[in-house]
């Protein structure tokens, strides 16, 4: 077997330890927008195969208010595709892949402070896109480095978005406002998600190298490319450290698991990241200032699930983690399990296990009472009881629901006017 890949491991010193906040939520980065008056508070939930965003309530019953289509110019873009050789096999290359089969139209999205449009990164048309939600027309477009746009994060102040350029390694932050971009940033391949830190200073990028071949055994793990998670300043985007957890895998025994970190979150408090891998059915706990991974949480397996390796959507056994507001309690999104769960922070005992299909992602709800999971394989998105660990409710959405984000609307709004 081919010798293992030589990893480049840049580690800080204690000195250097970053000051990490909370992840900023679409809340926190429209609170002084929505303290004015004219502002709903409301749950984008993106459709991925459709090409649309449902706007449903934050909270409470969860009911939906309207829906956009985030691909208005889809006659447009299919002809520039199908114009350029190389563009139309990178589009039909995310269908075969990532998109088992489907075209990825709304990965990622954010509502501008003022509530008037989202912003929508489209992984198969390589953008970005700001829609006017009152006209459903684009406001501006940007074309990300590279052939697929992917997870995005919003700054504290919701004036900025970061956005992964996952086939050109590379992280873009551009103005909410206008899309002009006003930095970017290297990482690893394949980047994946991007957290701000809560006092906006940081950057946090995940990547997840190649999660499209075969080569699932731990035997090949090496072919799978450079993962890691680089931090940047986010002002000046130059990389003030990069943290490869192969390293803090293999210190507590793990050399089996992967290091590409999926879905992550921070403690209230700023000292822990818990986070997911690839193929795991469960998550790790991170101490920040120790440079070091200080539990491991292994949730049940689904006895239906094949442990075939290769049958695992883009190797993510497990893929959606959110924190309830107190730090208490954990959601983590069982995907290919088919449930999802809520996990006490200090035991890390799990709740029931709620029947999912395909759970994809997890996020908080407005109140901070509910963890809500979109139901990839079922066309809805779900919420859950933080402390009863139960479902409240499921909602119907569009096809294939994925990401969803706190954000909000003008609060008369019920859809574009063309809808």
């Amino acid at each position: 077997m081919p010798a293992p890949r030589t990893r480049h491991l840049c580690s800080v010193a204690a000195a250097l330890a970053l000051t990490v906040a909370a992840p900023a939520t679409a809340a926190s980065a429209t609170t002084s927008a929505s303290a004015g008056s004219g502002l709903r508070e409301v749950m984008f939930v993106g459709n991925n195969w459709d090409g649309t965003a449902d706007v449903i309530r934050s909270s409470g019953d969860f009911a939906k208010i309207g829906r956009v289509d985030v691909i208005p110019d889809k006659t447009q873009r299919m002809a520039e595709i199908n114009a350029d050789p190389i563009k139309w096999i990178y589009f039909t290359a995310i269908r075969n892949g990532v998109g088992e089969g489907h075209d990825q139209f709304a990965d990622d999205m954010y509502s501008t402070p003022d509530g008037r449009s989202v912003v929508v990164s489209r992984p198969s048309f390589a953008d970005v896109v700001s829609i006017d939600l009152a006209t459903g027309k684009i406001n501006w477009r940007f074309p990300v480095a590279g052939y697929r746009a992917d997870h995005m994060a919003v700054s504290p102040d919701g004036t900025r978005v970061a956005v992964s350029a996952s086939t050109a390694n590379t992280v873009h932050v551009l103005d909410i406002g206008t899309g002009r971009q006003l930095g970017s940033f290297a990482t690893g391949d394949k980047p994946h998600e991007n957290i701000f830190t809560k006092d906006g200073k940081y950057i946090w990028n995940m990547s997840i190298g190649d999660v499209n071949t075969s080569l699932d055994d731990p035997g090949w793990d090496w072919t799978k490319g450079d993962r890691r998670i680089t931090v940047v300043d986010a002002t000046t985007y130059k990389q003030v450290k990069v943290i490869d957890m192969r390293q803090r895998l293999d210190a507590i025994g793990l050399k089996n698991f992967s290091d590409a970190v999926r879905p992550a979150v921070f403690s209230p408090d700023e000292s822990k990241l818990y986070f997911q891998v690839s193929f795991f059915n469960g998550f790790l706990e991170y101490d920040v200032a120790g440079d070091r991974i200080t539990r491991v949480k292994t949730l049940p397996k689904n006895p239906a699930t094949s442990e075939d390796r290769t049958t695992w959507v883009n190797d993510s056994r497990h893929h959606g983690l959110s924190m309830n507001p107190e730090g208490t309690k954990l959601c983590v999104a069982g995907t290919m399990d088919d449930y999802a769960t809520v996990v006490d922070r200090a035991t890390l005992q799990e709740g029931p296990l709620v029947t999912a299909s395909k759970p994809y992602w997890a996020t908080v709800s407005g109140d901070g009472k509910d963890c809500v999971i979109s139901e990839s394989g079922a066309d809805q998105v779900t919420a859950i009881d933080f402390a009863t660990g139960e479902k409240v409710t499921s909602v119907p959405v569009g096809d294939h629901p994925q990401r969803v984000r706190l954000g909000h609307v003008q609060a008369d709004w019920t859809g574009p006017s063309g809808s």
